[in-house]
């Protein structure tokens, strides 16, 4: 699942895959969280424009999957609700996958958008629907369907509303599907790949504009943007605020381990998506955000220290090779910022796989925004030409035990300033590829303090 809590919401995305190295390093030694005490459920909201404000009460609410099982197996997640004291994990609501939209089907994958622009966000499911023939092999149509939000959130086991999709995408269906607004009229859009037959190599960029109907018809459809089919799509924040600002695209080619290509679809409000991709470094790492104040957005792309293992390829170019480039807004020159060095890896914990990807994160709230990137040891945030280094060590942690990981930032108490999310587990899985996470650190900006702090494992009622 995918989270756009300033990484974007959930789909929560755990950043790329990240070795694990333990050991050595600076930063607060920090007790590893227990599980909230109790269960509390949220006060219905009255509606905002925040789209990840799930009950609608003004508040930035954080999706956190819990840890094992994975969609389409039965994952759970919960939802952590915020409020003016900030994040509070003793308020949730908890989900899994019978109660999602398509369910029993196979669901693929999960987002958040206000498709009916009532305030309220709803559950946008991509489900693996029926059998279909796909150039004489036996596929599967994919495709979204939507749980309605409203004050409580959306309802679990809610009767389920398929996406009208048009013509040319309603055979095999959509693949990749990503929320915006990329005309930048304040209502909320999906975008796609439409998934095409074997033998093709290209693919219409489906683009969704709402407001939806709640039969699931958007305002518009638009499939005259033609993609490579292979790679995924990395889109713009919609602004908390609900101050209406059209969101770019990136196109992020596939890759195996090499930091592989990026082309940018500009968003302009009122004209949508740029037919024409602006060609930019190669990188595996993204962030979309204001980096240079002055109110235009950016987009950063870097080195995400992921490296492909076969023989001879082992290495990156050195424009590319622990380094990230700001693409202004403007249109000027990119800026080139060299990434923490990485430090001596014990012998036998090199994976192959890098310390993660990038979070756009304003701590100070002074309207300019800066990179939170992901090291073998934390976390740096780099914020022009300053840096500041952001840690969560666990203490009494084995000493090849990975390091607690940057994995979003968002203002949950709604004071203006970011509060930084790292994640933990002391498995392997965790260390290697970031993946099953089973505690979460919610920080006071940069400082040594937290605001919260709360195990996974304990979200869920526990089996009778």
């Amino acid at each position: 699942m995918k989270s756009r809590v300033a990484l974007s919401a959930f789909a929560v995305s755990v950043l790329a895959s990240i070795t694990g190295c333990g050991g050595g390093g600076s930063g607060p030694e920090v007790p590893v969280p227990s599980a909230p005490t109790e269960s509390r459920a949220p006060t219905p909201g009255k509606g905002s424009k925040d789209p990840d404000d799930i009950n609608g009460d003004g508040y930035r609410d954080f999706m956190v999957p819990l840890p094992g099982g994975k969609l389409p197996d039965g994952g759970q997640f919960a939802v952590l609700y915020g409020s003016a004291k900030g994040l509070a994990p003793s308020t949730r609501t908890l989900y899994n996958n019978r109660d999602l939209p398509g369910s029993p089907k196979a669901v693929i994958d999960l987002d958040v958008a206000d498709l009916d622009s009532d305030g309220f966000p709803d559950f946008v499911t991509t489900v693996r629907d029926k059998h279909v023939p796909n150039n004489g092999a036996d596929d599967h149509r994919t495709a979204p369907y939507v749980a309605w939000g409203g004050p409580d959130g959306p309802k679990a086991g809610g009767k389920p509303t398929p996406v009208r999709l048009p013509q040319s995408a309603s055979k095999l269906g959509l693949t990749g599907v990503v929320r915006g607004d990329f005309d930048g009229d304040g209502h909320h859009d999906l975008a796609a790949h439409a998934r095409t037959e074997l033998s093709l190599d290209k693919s219409p960029l489906v683009v969704l504009y709402g407001p939806f109907t709640r039969s699931g018809v958007p305002a518009r459809t638009d499939t005259s943007l033609s993609l490579p089919e292979e790679g995924d799509l990395v889109v713009d924040d919609i602004d908390p605020s609900g101050k209406p600002r059209a969101t770019s695209l990136l196109l992020h080619g596939i890759s195996d381990g090499e930091q592989s290509d990026n082309s940018l679809y500009s968003a302009r409000r009122g004209t949508g998506l740029s037919p024409n991709g602006k060609r930019l470094r190669a990188g595996n790492a993204h962030a979309f955000g204001d980096f240079d104040g002055d109110g235009l957005r950016d987009v950063a792309v870097g080195d995400d220290g992921s490296r492909n293992d076969e023989p001879g390829a082992e290495t990156e170019a050195p424009d590319v090779d622990g380094s990230l480039d700001v693409y202004p807004g403007s249109g000027g020159k990119p800026v080139t910022h060299q990434l923490p060095e990485v430090p001596e890896v014990p012998e036998g914990a090199d994976t192959g796989y890098g310390p993660g990807g990038f979070v756009t994160a304003d701590p100070d709230g002074d309207g300019r925004d800066g990179i939170l990137v992901a090291t073998y040891e934390g976390a740096t945030l780099i914020d022009g030409d300053k840096r500041t280094s952001v840690q969560r060590n666990v203490r009494k942690a084995p000493a090849d035990s990975p390091r607690a990981r940057p994995a979003g930032a968002a203002d949950f108490d709604g004071d203006g300033k970011h509060e930084l999310i790292f994640n933990w587990a002391s498995d392997g899985l965790f260390g290697t590829y970031g993946e099953d996470p089973t505690h979460w650190w919610i920080t006071d900006g940069t400082t040594d303090r937290d605001k919260a702090a709360f195990a996974a494992t304990g979200l869920a009622p526990r089996a009778s």
